[in-house]
């Protein structure tokens, strides 16, 4: 019976080649995505776990002699460096990882992408920042990126010790990292199921190819003497081997683009290669479960035809769906809304709350859609005004399941655009990009800490030297504290005019670090308030921090350097407002060109699953479309019936798919963040009109086959 089922499955003319290639491209692409995640999650864990070794905990009673660690970070033109120092208290101290050795004092190691940055940047714009010698490059085996800036700085106990948050360490291996994994495993897991669904529609249109004919051809299989079970194995012997051929082209896709997959910012910043890798157990769960899973959808597809030979001819009209199918959006809606109550305290909780209550809302519009068709056709239908209208709403009231299979991939592909829009829009909208121009002309400060930092005579004489730098102003500690106060005290002469002046009658004003109050911008109509601070006492107070105007990259880079040098043992660096702003926008464009992926791979696959669904459909009406071309309809009509077939509840699911999407985002934000959503602009409307456009023309271009498919030698043959 299998050397019969592969026969068939082969010998069965153009149609039956092309049933099988395409089911097989659908699988191919399901299997490589498949992979990906699968691969994708084991590389997060791989990337946490370097990033834990730079964040070993303090581990009291090892018999190991303590190694002395500070982590604090430093910035080149809005980029972020990590920097990590080290000191051995005694012989048997551990040793860090990605190194053969602790640097000793005066020496350093550094990635391999800082040493390149090193090597091609003037020195005091950023290599004097880290005096010493190069010992060699940190292996990946402590960088969680290829791009990652990492230096490990050797010092003596005294030195190292003396730095804000050091660490006593005793071993540097399975610590747990300080990054949420499984908020990353929340990103992945919606991303994935973001991918898999419009993946998984794909391969369940692709398998209708020609359903109709291969029905009839069972069915008289059954009439001839075949059981059941025998026609069972036939299906499933024709879907396994289309799968199969998919499965094995997903693995070739998998392996010949790992390197570019892994240069996706799944996590906000590229893999490595080989953090892609694939176990024995995923290997085997995808090469065998995938086609297992084909099977199986053949056998519950020929429900019918098990029933009885003539239920293919004895063709009723479905029942209609029910409104019970809504029930998993509902409940996707409720475990989202729940999050506005209760939001779980740890990442697992999380975890388990949003990623399930996500992906119940995608899997209510899959199981909603068809009673959505329902309604719309029935509603298009009670106001129809011609026949094409009224033919293509009744047939979509009759059968709404296949009108609506025709445009699933359309509903998931426009929800996952509006939620990936959605979230990230809003979260740039309340943090702010880096304004503009920050980088390159801004103000550089300097949190000089608490401990009563003094400021070196020359300093002021030597940031002034620098071409570009200007306005060096030293802003005092206040001493009074609390609420309604700001933390910093200057003598009203010594603010520049492009950053304020005193309130009337004032000598001495309470002012922010670096005179620009947290995400403003300067302003010279700033009024600053009196401050109860004597001017004779403001000399004696002790330094607070440090600003200085910088105009340019180079100006600011090489007064960054000489504050650095100045106070080597500074907890935060100097810092421009466009710093920290920079570097969270460079995750966001991280997290933005995955959300691309996800949004052109869901409108591309949901374009492939238009054009097959129409196809199929044309192909399984063929004899009724004949029959009314011979009955007088125009060719011009039928093509009005199947475009208003799939236009219609693409239309409706793609106004629900879109309101749901903003629903959906809103109450993710509230309860992740307490963001409200900031409603997406034109950029969005434009990708929604550009994503139902290409759809339409999906439509457009299968419409010629209908003349070439209706025929009168169609209606005779069939």
């Amino acid at each position: 019976m299998i050397a019969l089922a592969l026969r068939l499955a082969v010998a069965g003319g153009r149609e039956a080649l092309v049933r099988l290639a395409a089911i097989a491209a659908a699988v191919a692409i399901g299997a490589g995505l498949l992979l990906t995640t699968v691969a994708g999650v084991h590389a997060t864990n791989a990337q946490l776990g370097r990033y834990a070794a730079m964040y070993p905990q303090e581990t009291p009673g090892g018999a190991a002699d303590p190694l002395l660690w500070s982590t604090r970070f430093d910035y080149f033109h809005g980029t972020q460096i990590q920097r990590v120092d080290v000191a051995a208290t005694g012989p048997t101290a551990p040793t860090p990882v990605g190194v053969p050795g602790v640097p000793g004092p005066g020496e350093y190691y550094a990635s391999p992408a800082l040493r390149k940055l090193l090597a091609t940047t003037p020195a005091d714009q950023l290599g004097d920042r880290y005096p010493g010698r190069d010992l060699g490059a940190v292996g990946p085996a402590a960088l969680t990126s290829p791009e990652s800036l990492l230096i490990l700085v050797g010092g003596t106990p005294e030195q190292v010790g003396a730095l804000d948050r050091v660490r006593k360490v005793t071993r540097v291996a399975g610590n747990e990292a300080p990054l949420p994994e499984t908020a990353i495993d929340l990103i992945l897991g919606v991303v994935a199921g973001g991918l898999l669904f419009p993946v998984l529609i794909f391969i369940g249109t692709a398998t209708r190819l020609g359903a109709a004919r291969r029905e009839q051809r069972f069915a008289a299989m059954r009439l001839v003497g075949a059981t059941p079970r025998q026609i069972s194995v036939v299906a499933a012997v024709e879907a396994t081997l289309a799968a199969a051929i998919g499965v094995a082209a997903g693995f070739a896709l998998f392996l010949a683009f790992r390197g570019q997959l892994a240069a996706i910012p799944f996590t906000g910043m590229p893999y490595f290669p080989d953090d892609l890798t694939l176990g024995a157990p995923d290997v085997l769960l995808v090469a065998l479960g995938v086609p297992a899973g084909a099977a199986v959808a053949a056998r519950v597809a020929l429900r019918r035809v098990r029933i009885s030979p003539l239920g293919v001819t004895r063709r009723v009209t479905p029942r209609p769906p029910r409104a019970y199918r809504l029930i998993p959006l509902v409940l996707g809606l409720a475990g989202l809304g729940l999050g506005l109550l209760y939001r779980p305290v740890t990442g697992d909780g999380q975890t388990a709350l949003f990623l399930p209550s996500l992906l119940l809302v995608m899997t209510g519009l899959v199981t909603g859609g068809p009673w959505l068709t329902m309604v719309g056709a029935r509603a298009m239908a009670a106001r129809a005004g011609r026949p094409a209208t009224l033919i293509a709403a009744r047939r979509l009231a009759d059968n709404p399941a296949a009108g609506f299979r025709a445009v699933s991939g359309v509903m998931l592909a426009l929800f996952v655009t509006t939620v990936a829009v959605g979230i990230m829009g809003t979260i740039a909208a309340e943090r702010g990009p880096a304004p503009r121009g920050s980088l390159e002309a801004g103000r550089l400060s300097f949190w000089l800490g608490d401990d009563d930092a003094q400021v070196p005579a020359r300093l002021p004489t030597d940031l002034t030297a620098v071409p570009g730098v200007r306005n060096v102003v030293v802003i005092r500690e206040n001493p009074v504290r609390g609420e309604g106060h700001d933390d910093g005290v200057i003598a009203c002469v010594d603010i520049p005019a492009a950053y304020g002046r005193c309130a009337d009658g004032a000598s001495v004003a309470e002012v922010t670090e670096g005179l620009i109050p947290w995400r403003e911008s300067a302003s010279a109509d700033r009024v600053w308030p009196a401050s109860e601070v004597d001017p004779a006492a403001l000399p004696k107070l002790p330094a607070g921090s440090l600003a200085v105007d910088a105009d340019g990259p180079a100006a600011i880079e090489r007064a960054r350097t000489i504050m650095e040098a100045a106070f080597p043992a500074h907890a935060v660096a100097p810092t421009v407002p466009g710093d920290f702003e920079s570097d969270f926008a460079n995750t966001m464009r991280g997290w933005q060109r995955l959300a691309d992926v996800v949004v052109v791979f869901s409108l591309a696959l949901a374009g492939c699953s238009l054009a097959v669904a129409v196809a199929a459909g044309l192909s399984e009406r063929k004899r009724p479309f004949s029959l009314l071309r011979l009955s007088g309809a125009p060719v011009r009509l039928l093509r009005r019936v199947v475009a208003l077939e799939t236009v219609a509840p693409m239309l409706t699911v793609a106004a629900v798919a879109v309101g749901m999407g903003l629903v959906a985002a809103h109450l993710f934000l509230r309860a992740q963040m307490h963001y409200d959503l900031r409603l997406p602009g034109l950029g969005f409307a434009a990708v929604v009109a550009v994503g139902l456009l290409g759809c339409l023309a999906v439509v457009a271009a299968t419409l010629p086959l209908l003349e070439r498919v209706t025929g009168p030698q169609t209606a005779r043959s069939e």
